[in-house]
């Protein structure tokens, strides 16, 4: 049922958002993706994928912001949801796709996360955990995070 594998933007992972039907929720606290997953989370969501990002609103670091909100209007134009984690930092790094898959570990969407870093993450392929992991997910959108606007 679970097994240990790369961060979820890894090209391994890439295919695994191609094959998304359903939904696809990303929460990290340092986005800075590469173009295979900006370009796969941009595909999901235009072909009708609910595709939604929870990241960090009040980084630790300034330049985090800065460099993860230079995605944002790239995303949100191809239907991308974006929701800011306002509470306190952020040190999720969790995901879920469609009814069966989720992903928790170590692993930042950022270059150090994917290419340096000794970096790991639990694939949990099950049903019951990936509800209870979307009902949490959900719930942290509702109460604790602004939905980024386009304009």
């Amino acid at each position: 049922m679970t097994g240990v594998s790369g961060p979820v933007g890894g090209r391994r992972h890439g295919n695994l958002l191609r094959a998304a039907r359903e939904r696809v929720v990303i929460a990290n606290a340092y986005f800075f993706p590469g173009y295979r997953l900006v370009r796969a989370l941009r595909e999901a969501a235009r072909r009708g994928v609910d595709v939604r990002l929870v990241l960090q609103g009040q980084p630790d670091m300034a330049i985090a912001r800065t460099a993860a909100s230079t995605l944002y209007r790239h995303l949100l134009k191809a239907g991308v949801r974006i929701f800011e984690y306002r509470q306190r930092a952020l040190h999720g790094k969790v995901a879920l796709a469609d009814e069966e898959w989720a992903t928790v570990g170590s692993s930042n969407l950022d270059p150090l996360s994917l290419a340096l870093n000794l970096e790991a993450n639990v694939v949990i392929r099950d049903r019951a955990f990936n509800a209870v992991l979307h009902a949490h997910l959900e719930r942290l959108m509702r109460e604790h995070c602004r939905e980024v606007d386009a304009a």
